[in-house]
């Protein structure tokens, strides 16, 4: 799988290569994550990457010309066909939710794109045209995308073949199908107490079917509770 990141700080992604599971993805499922800023392809004099909006207002905004170069120098067709070789995502407020269906099924594709804004975003034509999806990690502001690319990465680069050392965790993990969308039961190790804070007995029982009961009726069900 390849994932390429377009973002004014390619910089910022260099230590995402070095986390365990990434590296792993990398080797056991290709996994190769590639970064391109934008300014090296701009058509502007000066690294020109944005401009004020029409109608006015704060703020300003990527412009398309710029990103559709950035798109065109390295994928070597027009702008508005990369996505039909690529599925090309705009992080965005706007966008769906990142939750984990959408991990599995952007862990599916053999390439991805990931568009990072800036300011005040993308110009409109950039969603309308060039990319084919849109990403929102939640209902808050980030300074750009490239918070939101990364955890992306993570989630998405966790699920590849290999990537994990036990690939049975991904089955019984939070938001799994195991759990009900639920999040995990917690978890307890050594020491068996401390400061007075003990681990529940029936962990340290060895009954099985106690154990698996009480983890059940310790999980947290979709939504909270």
């Amino acid at each position: 799988m390849t994932i390429d990141v377009f973002t004014l700080f390619p910089e910022w992604f260099d230590w995402m290569r070095r986390p365990r599971h990434l590296a792993n993805a990398a080797l056991t499922a290709g996994l190769e994550v590639r970064c391109f800023n934008f300014r090296d392809y701009t058509p502007l004099s000066h690294g020109q990457v944005d401009d004020s909006p029409f109608g006015g207002g704060p703020g300003m905004v990527i412009r398309v010309d710029v990103v559709a170069a950035a798109l065109e120098a390295v994928y070597g067709v027009s702008a508005e066909r990369v996505r039909e070789g690529r599925h090309v995502a705009v992080l965005t407020p706007r966008g769906r939710r990142f939750a984990d269906p959408v991990a599995r099924e952007l862990g599916a594709l053999p390439a991805l794109t990931l568009l990072c804004g800036r300011y005040e975003g993308f110009d409109e034509r950039v969603h309308e045209h060039l990319a084919g999806d849109a990403v929102c990690l939640g209902p808050f502001v980030l300074a750009g995308g490239e918070v939101a690319a990364m955890a992306v990465i993570d989630a998405v680069g966790r699920r590849l073949p290999g990537a994990l050392g036990n690939a049975e965790s991904l089955d019984r993990e939070s938001f799994s199908e195991a759990l009900g969308g639920g999040t995990e039961h917690p978890h307890y190790t050594r020491p068996a107490e401390f400061r007075g804070w003990e681990v529940p007995a029936v962990l340290r029982s060895g009954d099985h079917g106690a154990v698996e009961r009480w983890r059940q009726a310790h999980v947290v069900p979709a939504g909270g509770g």
